[in-house]
C-alpha cells in the first residue's frame, strides 16, 4: 500500500509539473494540440491516446494541424526542408538515431531548447534537445514541413531592409 501511495504522490507532482511548463507556454495551435497529450503511455506501434510510439505521435499532432505523416521516423526524415540546429522553430521535427544505425526516433521542438516526444517507458514527455547524457549524442538533424496554421501563427518578421527604408526609420538630415 505504501509503494502505491508513494507512486501515486509521485506522479501528481510530475503531472503538476508538467502543467506549470505548459502554463508558461505561449497558446499557439501547436501547443494546444500537444498539451493534451502529456502524460499518454509509450504503446510501440501505438497512434492513439491509448498509447504511442515516437512516429505514431508526430503523427497524430501534424493530423490535428492538418498534415498527414507516414507512421515511421526514417519516412518522415525523408519530407520537409532541412533545418539547422541554431535555426529550429517551434514545429519542426528533430530526428535521432537510437539504434546506431538510421533514423530510428522523431519529436517536435517546441522552443526553448526543447522538443516533446513518446519516449519508451516514460510515454509523452519535453526533453531538452542538449541532455548531454543521451539525446545530444545521437541528434541527426531537423526537418520544417509546410504546415499552414502553424505559420499563419508565427509572429511576422520585419524585412530588415523594408524596414530601414520606412520614413520613421531613416535617419534626419
Amino acid at each position: 500500500m505504501r509503494k502505491l501511495f508513494v507512486s501515486l504522490f509521485i506522479a501528481g507532482l510530475l503531472a503538476m509539473g508538467a502543467g506549470a511548463v505548459q502554463a508558461a507556454e505561449e497558446s499557439t495551435p501547436l501547443t494546444d494540440v500537444v498539451s493534451d497529450l502529456y502524460g499518454v503511455p509509450y504503446k510501440a506501434s501505438g497512434t492513439s491516446k491509448k498509447g504511442f510510439d515516437c512516429s505514431g505521435f508526430t503523427r497524430y499532432v501534424f493530423d490535428a494541424l492538418g498534415v498527414d505523416l507516414p507512421h515511421n521516423s526514417a519516412a518522415q526524415f525523408n519530407l520537409g526542408t532541412p533545418v539547422a540546429k541554431a535555426d529550429l522553430q517551434p514545429g519542426d521535427l528533430v530526428f535521432f538515431q537510437t539504434n546506431g544505425q538510421s533514423i530510428s526516433h522523431v519529436g517536435i521542438y517546441i522552443g526553448n531548447g526543447t522538443f516533446v516526444h513518446s519516449e519508451s517507458g516514460r510515454g509523452v514527455v519535453n526533453t531538452k534537445l542538449n541532455d548531454p547524457y543521451y539525446w545530444s549524442k545521437r541528434y541527426v538533424g531537423a526537418k520544417r514541413l509546410n504546415v499552414p496554421v502553424l505559420e499563419a501563427a508565427a509572429p511576422k518578421k520585419e524585412n530588415a531592409v523594408q524596414a530601414a527604408s520606412l520614413p520613421e526609420n531613416q535617419a534626419k538630415k
